[in-house]
């Protein structure tokens, strides 16, 4: 299968950052990328082009550049609401839906890290996406605030998808009841769920960039992200 992979720009496609796609002439699958702190690395790169290996067109919106931060790793988040990002990530999904080798109606999204945590908002508000995977989203033991009005504990009940959500026992950021009270608010929307709760995994354990690598729990969770994908999006 041969894959076409490029940088998109504001000025070109009207939305930043990355994609990569089969060089096919039937509409197929999607998925949309949230990228985690870090932003658009070449790590993340390589990310949309195994998606695309597997069947299915993928882009990753450059956060950051969509904002118009500087410094986006350390001031986006300090500065954004999650309406914001929300609403820049929409615009990310329409590009996506909009392309021609794609069906709408058979696109999915994949957060990672605070992509996690966003895409939860971003799929609670999207009824049109198909199916959420969740790794390690960044979510805390934390009340309301002026930028991120409503917990993904309250976004996770207004999913109408399923999803698929990984977690480690040694996750810095989420701690276990956090983790255990998120499940519980997934497990409360009637969706169909897969939760894996890895025991030795920690926060960013799929990610070859981050401190918590572990390229053998990252061939496992890739291994259940492509049988859900298959299995949601009908990429046979």
């Amino acid at each position: 299968m041969k894959i076409v992979n490029r940088d998109l720009t504001s000025e070109k496609d009207g939305v930043p950052g990355y994609l990569a796609h089969p060089d096919r002439k039937e509409p197929g699958p999607g998925v949309l990328i949230v990228h985690h702190h870090y932003g658009v690395t070449g790590n993340m790169k390589v990310n949309v082009c195994n998606y695309a290996k597997l069947g299915y067109t993928t882009i990753v919106p450059d956060l950051y550049k969509m904002l118009g931060a500087a410094d986006g790793v350390h001031e986006a988040q300090k500065n954004t609401t999650d309406g914001q990002f929300v609403e820049i990530i929409n615009k990310a999904w329409r590009y996506l839906t909009s392309r021609p080798e794609v069906d709408s109606k058979r696109c999915a999204v994949v957060g990672y890290c605070m992509g996690g945590r966003i895409g939860i908002h971003f799929v609670a508000a999207t009824p049109s996406a198909k199916g959420f995977v969740g790794y390690y989203p960044s979510v805390r033991d934390e009340g309301p605030s002026a930028l991120r009005p409503r917990h993904p504990n309250e976004a996770a009940r207004d999913f109408k998808c399923p999803s698929l959500i990984f977690f480690g026992n040694k996750d810095h950021v989420a701690s276990i009841p956090v983790q255990q009270r998120l499940m519980e608010n997934f497990q409360a929307n009637g969706q169909p769920l897969d939760w894996h709760f890895l025991h030795n995994a920690g926060h960013g354990f799929a990610m070859a960039d981050g401190e918590c690598y572990d390229p053998r729990l990252a061939d496992l969770a890739w291994t259940l992200t492509a049988d859900f994908l298959t299995r949601e999006l009908g990429n046979e």
